[in-house]
């Protein structure tokens, strides 16, 4: 008994201690964005001067922009293309290229993004060259992105769809339901969770890439962590600090709603599954 009292107690300062290592830097950069110093290191004093500022710094702003469309487009799209793919993949277990195309959806996940930045660079150099399209901006940066969030939105996708019932599907069929509705009155929203997910996946791992939008940027498009990452190798500018605070508290706002819409819609999803079921 004293052993088991032990055991768990370690694993509770475990626990703690990578939550702190996790979540200490964040809260350092939020507290530092008040610092009424220029100096990361020095604390002189509570001022919200940089917030002030960040309301006419140009280049972060549109960074914060440019960032915030890729990503939004990229989500969006990548929802769909592997909403696609994992029905595909966990329906249809058999056909020609089946392991072709498990590859290619997969490969993103293992590949460097060195890598895939580097060979997408040359590509599209090759189409602007014969066929004049595309400039390297919004839609490059989007089509990387696109690359690497439909694979991660595929797994998270098909992941769900293993624990569905099939039967649920089956007895809409039989009742007279068309495919298309049953993939929109059925499936749809027993995965609409995952879709959320994949959603929210995506769209934070385009809005925080480095690499892929360093090889796939051009001239005037900017994305915000590319102009974080410009200004930190001069030294931390407090509003760099500025900036990431107003994109925590989005977020955390977003996570929190969205949590909750989650949680309130699997509930009355239960309840009306226990209430089909008592009829």
């Amino acid at each position: 008994m004293k052993h088991e009292r032990v055991g768990r107690w370690v694993s509770r300062l475990w626990l703690a201690g990578g939550f702190v290592f996790l979540y200490l830097p964040i809260v350092a950069l939020v507290v530092y964005s008040f610092n009424d110093s220029p100096l990361a290191t020095r604390w002189a004093g509570f001022t919200l001067e940089w917030f002030r500022k960040l309301a006419h710094d140009t280049e972060v702003l549109q960074g914060l922009w440019l960032s915030l469309k890729t990503a939004f487009y990229t989500a969006c799209a990548a929802v769909v293309l592997g909403t696609l793919a994992a029905l595909t993949l966990h329906r249809h277990k058999r056909f020609g290229g089946r392991t072709l195309m498990v590859a290619m959806v997969n490969a993103p996940l293992v590949m460097p993004e060195v890598i895939v930045g580097l060979s997408l660079l040359l590509m599209l150099v090759s189409m602007q060259r014969w066929l004049g399209f595309p400039d390297r901006g919004l839609i490059t940066i989007w089509m990387g992105h696109l690359l690497v969030g439909m694979a991660y939105a595929t797994v998270v996708i098909q992941a769900r769809l293993q624990d569905l019932n099939p039967q649920l599907e089956e007895a809409a069929l039989d009742l007279g339901a068309r495919p298309a509705q049953v993939f929109f009155l059925v499936t749809l929203p027993m995965i609409a969770q995952s879709l959320a997910s994949a959603w929210l996946l995506t769209f934070t791992l385009s809005l925080d890439d480095v690499v892929l939008s360093a090889f796939l940027s051009g001239p005037g498009s900017t994305t915000l962590p590319l102009v974080i990452f410009s200004r930190a190798r001069l030294g931390v500018d407090p509003s760099v600090n500025a900036v990431a605070t107003l994109v925590i508290a989005v977020v955390a706002v977003a996570v929190i709603g969205g949590s909750y819409a989650l949680a309130r819609a699997e509930r009355r999803r239960q309840q009306d599954m226990a209430a089909a079921a008592r009829a």
